[in-house]
């Protein structure tokens, strides 16, 4: 069996498979499906300082090879998660990891200080793809200044792995990972979804309640695989990869293209035990291809 151990930062993964924000609870929703301590690590749906009812619905949307989404980060607000849902997951033997979002620097870097004190929790994730209320709505991750406004705080008030989550609605994603990088992330993941719509003809009104949605899944893929590549070439920081993914074959590109660790998202609703099919399946491919460890493919594209 080969050697699938990567590192983020200081964050040791036993294989290199993890579980997308968003699509996999907190874990103990996915318990009876697949040993979790098996998985590389599990990020948390998305986490802010304060409670979240999210969007109306409907908010997710069927499409050919993908899925929309609107859910608008419905969650209980941090202080939750530390009092109710922190003194279950901190006993998975693997590495769980909080996706945090906010509306502003400052509530991102609260939420983030708040989550530094719990020793079970490794790292965070930072979406950036969230609306900056104080420029219209935009999302801070759209521009180098805003990314960096939100990297920066954080970092002043948290001092384990800082991974930051691009989006890929952006013309120059690569400008914006340097920029996380130069503010002190020690990693990046893409791609977060593409923004996407649909229509009932019928009723000829959006089929999402706030008309647009995040686009997952297959159909994304190659963008997402793209966006990888070229970010990986752009910062010295490790870049995590997911979009798409659904086979270990799916996971070996992104990783031949510079990514040190994938995240499976869609997919998951598809298939609950696809993670350690995942896994399986790329040491499956690195026996067949005599290579000893993971680290032999990450980035062999050169």
């Amino acid at each position: 069996m080969a050697d699938l151990t990567v590192k983020i930062n200081d964050l040791k993964l036993k294989n290199p498979v993890m579980t997308a924000s968003g699509t996999f609870g907190y874990g103990l929703e996915f318990a009876d499906f697949v040993p979790l301590d098996e998985i590389g690590g599990i990020i948390v749906k998305g986490t802010t300082l304060n409670p979240r009812e999210g969007n109306d619905y409907p908010r997710m949307v069927e499409t050919p090879h993908g899925m929309l989404n609107c859910v608008g980060l419905q969650n209980k607000g941090v202080d939750y998660f530390i009092h109710h849902i922190y003194p279950e997951v901190c006993k998975i033997n693997t590495n769980i990891i909080v996706n945090v979002s906010g509306s502003s620097p400052e509530t991102y870097a609260e939420a983030a200080a708040r989550i530094t004190e719990l020793d079970a929790i490794p790292a965070i994730e930072l979406n950036i793809s969230c609306p900056n209320v104080k420029e219209g709505g935009m999302a801070f991750g759209v521009s180098c200044s805003g990314a960096s406004s939100i990297v920066k705080a954080v970092r002043r008030r948290y001092n384990k792995t800082l991974i930051v989550k691009l989006s890929p609605n952006v013309t120059d994603i690569a400008s914006i990972a340097r920029a996380c990088e130069d503010e002190g992330a020690d990693s990046v993941s893409l791609i977060n979804t593409l923004m996407g719509m649909s229509i009932d003809i019928e009723h000829r009104r959006p089929r999402l309640s706030i008309r647009t949605g995040g686009l997952s899944g297959p159909a994304v893929k190659p963008v997402a695989l793209r966006m990888v590549y070229d970010v990986a070439k752009a910062v010295k920081i490790p870049v995590i990869g997911l979009g798409g993914i659904s086979t270990a074959e799916d996971a070996l590109e992104f990783m031949m293209a510079g990514a040190t660790a994938i995240q499976i998202g869609t997919a998951n609703f598809v298939d609950p035990q696809v993670t350690i099919k995942v896994r399986d399946g790329i040491n499956k491919w690195l026996d067949e291809h005599g290579c000893r460890s993971i680290t032999e493919v990450i980035g062999c594209l050169g």
